[in-house]
């Protein structure tokens, strides 16, 4: 290797490969930064493999590429601000070591305030999951320069809509402006993202800007596509069509139900991924309850049409929901999807699969309660950050990027596999906070994730059969059977819900104080 030493601290070089990383570690540096863009030459090796030799050895690893002859006054400060935080010597590399020295050169001639736009942690959505990990981040390093990009000047407590809908909570309890949420020592961008540069370290928003980051944290949440339904965006709000999937709608959903005499009530619930899959259900359960309490459930057709294959995705917790639904009377209706809607005429057009046939059926509704397909954002579906199913790409456990170490993901826009629900995102925060810190520093992630999630199911006014799991439909319960037998109908389970989740939330949560969800040691595992 032609190794050229700038001074005490930095050493540039040309191309390197994965099998000189130990003779790189041998000479005592331990930090690589790669100037290079991926993709300049066919023979090239990516910076991911190169990043994944580093961190095999225990060096710190950080990809700032610039492209020739266009290095910019923001490239300057981030090869700054790697020099002067990341763990020395260090060792640049780019085609020939002279893109890397310039760099060097342009960063120590900077002088005065930061440029600009330049950040050391950037979250992208400013919702539950992006607020509790700017908190967290920020409770345990306050010097972190950080930003978050939402462009909604409101925010919701989105589980409180089902009981909202139920006549429980007034809608508002659940509404809070962004920027009373906003921690303090973040600067809060009010911008649409329109899309990544991660080879460039930057993101491009809607007005133009680019806003160049050190670590990356993505969040934006999920689309609700209620186009891909026809006839639903037009007719939602009235002729008996409702969702609790949106604010204005949940108490829409409360006068239906509360003013219904009989007929036919649908609750629909499409193809997985959705955020909260236990809504639907929750919905229907606490509508049925309503009825039976007022006596006229006899009088009502309630029918459940599911494009899934069973009611609930973890075996444990069906033997309950099936007691609710034979109490009930539920029609049950697996492999049967809403694909139109025609609100005047209160017809809904299912395909139900049966085996290799599908067929398409109507049913006449008087009430219906439906939930959208849901898809990732487009900015996040088109970008490189994507994974095949549209959401971000990233290992499951540590919750970064399998191209880019220097990019995190969380929240209902995360690939990983585990159920899209506030209590996923409460512990998932926690630790892209530990392991975005350990990016900017130079290390590999030190914290994991177990696939939590809780779901609530409100199978009536005063109980819940609270679901709590991992990967694999692990059970993982927060509190003794004794206290709480998660997979049986709980008064206490509805006290947490009805009375302890939403502080918890907006004081808990959104604070960065981590009651019950620190961050798992990797290290921990062994």
């Amino acid at each position: 290797m032609d190794i050229r030493t700038i001074d005490a601290r930095l050493s540039v070089s040309p191309q390197i490969r994965p099998e000189d990383v130990p003779a790189i570690a041998a000479a005592g540096y331990r930090t690589i930064i790669c100037n290079r863009p991926d993709g300049e030459d066919a023979a090239q090796p990516p910076a991911a493999a190169i990043a994944a030799a580093a961190e095999a050895i225990g060096l710190a690893f950080t990809h700032l590429p610039v492209v020739p002859g266009q290095a910019s006054d923001t490239d300057a400060a981030l090869m700054a601000n790697a020099l002067a935080n990341l763990l020395g010597p260090v060792l640049a590399y780019c085609r020939s070591g002279s893109r890397s020295e310039k760099l060097a050169a342009m960063a120590e001639r900077r002088t005065g305030p930061e440029t600009p736009g330049d950040f050391d942690i950037v979250i992208v959505g400013g919702g539950a999951a992006g607020i509790a990990t700017a908190a967290s981040t920020l409770r345990r390093n306050r010097d972190v320069k950080l930003a978050v990009i939402e462009p909604s000047d409101d925010h919701y407590y989105q589980p409180g809509w089902t009981m909202v809908g139920a006549g429980v909570f007034d809608a508002p309890f659940t509404h809070r402006r962004e920027a009373t949420l906003i921690p303090r020592g973040a600067e809060w961008i009010k911008v649409a993202v329109a899309r990544f540069e991660p080879d460039a370290n930057r993101v491009e928003l809607a007005d133009g800007r680019r806003i160049a980051y050190r670590v990356l944290v993505v969040c934006p949440g999920i689309k609700l596509d209620w186009d891909a339904i026809p006839g639903l965006a037009a007719t939602l709000g009235r002729n008996g069509v409702t969702s609790n999937y949106r604010y204005d709608l949940a108490p829409y959903t409360n006068r239906l139900v509360r003013q219904f005499q009989g007929g036919t009530a649908i609750f629909s619930q499409p193809p997985m991924p959705i955020k909260c899959a236990g809504a639907p259900q929750k919905a229907m359960y606490l509508s049925c309850h309503r009825w039976e309490k007022t006596g006229i459930l006899d009088a009502v057709d309630v029918q459940f049409h599911t494009a899934g294959a069973a009611l609930f995705g973890v075996e444990a917790y069906i033997p309950a929901l099936m007691d609710y639904v034979e109490r009930y009377d539920i029609d049950l209706n697996f492999a049967s999807q809403l694909v139109a809607i025609d609100g005047p005429a209160r017809i809904a057009t299912f395909e139900q699969r049966r085996g290799d046939d599908v067929t398409r059926v109507e049913r006449h509704f008087d009430m219906i309660h439906v939930v959208p397909p849901q898809v990732a954002p487009d900015f996040i579906r088109s970008s490189p950050l994507s994974a095949p199913s549209g959401f971000v790409a990233v290992d499951e456990a540590t919750l970064r990027h399998p191209a880019y170490p220097n990019i995190f993901s969380l929240g209902d826009a995360c690939a990983a596999p585990n159920a899209k629900t506030a209590a996923a995102a409460r512990k998932q925060a926690p630790v892209v906070a530990v392991n975005a810190l350990a990016a900017l520093a130079g290390k590999p992630p030190t914290a994991d994730y177990d696939g939590y999630g809780s779901c609530p199911l409100t199978v009536e006014s005063g109980k819940i059969v609270l679901a709590e799991f991992g990967y694999d439909g692990k059970l993982l319960p927060s509190f003794p059977s004794w206290l709480i037998d998660g997979t049986r109908p709980s008064r206490l389970s509805w006290l947490l819900k009805d009375t302890i989740l939403p502080p918890v939330y907006w004081h808990g949560m959104l604070k960065g104080r981590e009651w019950m969800v620190k961050p798992h040691p990797i290290d921990a595992n062994g």
